[in-house]
């Protein structure tokens, strides 16, 4: 199953997308392999941004 976050830079519509890109990234990355830290940190922002926009359009 190819996902989103197969795609270094590629931008995710919403927070479900960026939760299921990070649950994939998590779920195929190999323990001996290393841990892909840029990658997480970036679909961490993207779901942050996702899930904190409609609390700034409230605000």
């Amino acid at each position: 199953m190819s996902t989103t976050a197969d795609l270094p830079g590629s931008v995710l519509p919403d927070a479900e997308a960026a939760n299921a890109a990070i649950r994939d990234l998590v779920d195929s990355t190999d323990p001996d392999g290393g841990w892909p830290a840029e990658e997480y940190e970036r679909l961490l922002a993207l779901w942050a941004a996702a899930t904190t926009a409609d609390l700034d359009e409230a605000a």
